[in-house]
């Protein structure tokens, strides 16, 4: 059958060349991939910096705005790492992504490399599910200038100095006074990200239909800062009251150093990221092989 597809791009996370737990190497994954994509009638092309580090040769190769501007499809192989770095850049061109995961986890990349070959076939045949997730916008702020200013799939987190000790941090939400806390940090997380940092923070999972975020202190000095679940049509500013050394990290994928007095504000982006899932596909599906619920349940 036809692919749906006609024009597909090859992303892949070009840092790791070693072998993955299917043991191939991820330049051999891809190729070996590239060559099946030809067999269902696709056009491919890979993402430039992944065929220049791994030495790819043979296929056209696109940048970022090339994969928006003329590919149909993105697929990602690597972790969920890889995922959350290329997901964030094509967001707004709209283009769908399918994950073959050879990382460790893999919550939105979800396809096992090994025996990816049916799988694959259907997906490109037209039998997937469509999920559609949140991003944020999160921008500094310095005496009125923005000096900062990043995407976000998982989560933005407000960090102390890897020396100093707790900061303080001032929290508003649409321009109301919630708190003053003192903690390690904080992070407001999507329902993507609430499985991620949030989670081992003590924060609850989110349903990736919900929308909301998750708000959680890191190991706070009053106890009874709880996480909290907001509207994620809120606006979140969180201002450095004290501390030195702290720092704001987006999907801890890129980072800025923070200065008594900054204003980092949270807002819902207005791009979201499409993934493509196997048909069948559930997030709890997900969460219990992922988390391994049951392990042991007769």
């Amino acid at each position: 059958m036809r692919s749906k597809f006609r024009h597909v791009a090859l992303i892949g996370k070009y840092q790791a060349i070693a072998s993955g737990a299917s043991g191939a190497t991820s330049r051999q994954a891809l190729e070996e991939i590239a060559h099946f994509l030809h067999g269902q009638q696709c056009d491919v092309a890979f993402e430039a910096e992944t065929a220049a580090n791994m030495g790819i040769a043979g296929y056209p190769l696109l940048d970022v705005n090339g994969i928006g501007e003329h590919c149909d499809l993105g697929l990602v192989v690597g972790g969920d790492g890889t995922m959350l770095g290329i997901g964030r850049r094509l967001a707004r061109f709209g283009v769908p992504l399918i994950g073959i995961n050879q990382g460790r986890l893999g919550f939105i990349t979800d396809i096992p490399y090994d025996g990816f070959q049916k799988t694959l076939s259907d997906m490109l045949a037209g039998q997937y599910e469509e999920d559609h997730r949140s991003l944020m916008q999160a921008r500094v702020m310095r005496d009125g200038h923005c000096v900062f200013d990043a995407l976000a799939m998982n989560d933005v987190v407000v960090n102390r100095g890897a020396t100093s000790g707790m900061v303080e941090l001032r929290v508003e939400v649409d321009g109301h006074f919630v708190a003053n806390q003192r903690a390690d940090g904080l992070i407001i997380a999507t329902p993507t990200g609430s499985s991620a940092y949030a989670l081992s923070a003590g924060g609850p999972l989110l349903h990736p239909s919900i929308p909301g975020w998750v708000m959680v202190p890191i190991a706070p000095h009053t106890l009874s800062n709880r996480p909290v679940v907001l509207a994620n049509a809120s606006e979140i500013t969180i201002e450095i009251v004290s501390g030195r050394d702290a720092s704001a990290n987006f999907d801890m994928q890129s980072m800025a150093a923070l200065m008594q007095g900054d204003r980092i504000a949270v807002i819902r982006s207005e791009h979201q990221v499409r993934f493509l899932h196997p048909r069948g596909w559930t997030y709890f599906d997900t969460l219990r092989q992922k988390l391994h619920w049951n392990e042991g349940v007769a």
